[in-house]
């Protein structure tokens, strides 16, 4: 009732376990050297987490798929 949730599944290859716990720090990335920054998902938990007060996080396993659940709260205007 009181936050908007959003999820974003897909059906590829899922995230191991050591991958899905360090996603969202920053400069992380799975990436060769030199192709990738890892900073989209870091950034991306900061504005969601505060900036707007909310939640991202990922559920995934190997041959799973990967889902990511947004959560943030819903404001009403005065």
């Amino acid at each position: 009732g009181d936050r908007i949730v959003i999820r974003i599944r897909d059906n590829g290859p899922g995230i191991c376990e050591d991958a899905r716990r360090r996603l969202f720090d920053p400069f992380y990335t799975t990436k060769p050297v030199g192709a990738g920054t890892g900073l989209g998902l870091s950034i991306s938990y900061q504005i969601i987490t505060e900036t707007h007060g909310g939640s991202l996080d990922c559920v995934s396993a190997p041959g799973q798929g990967a889902e990511f659940i947004i959560q943030i709260p819903v404001r009403m205007a005065a």
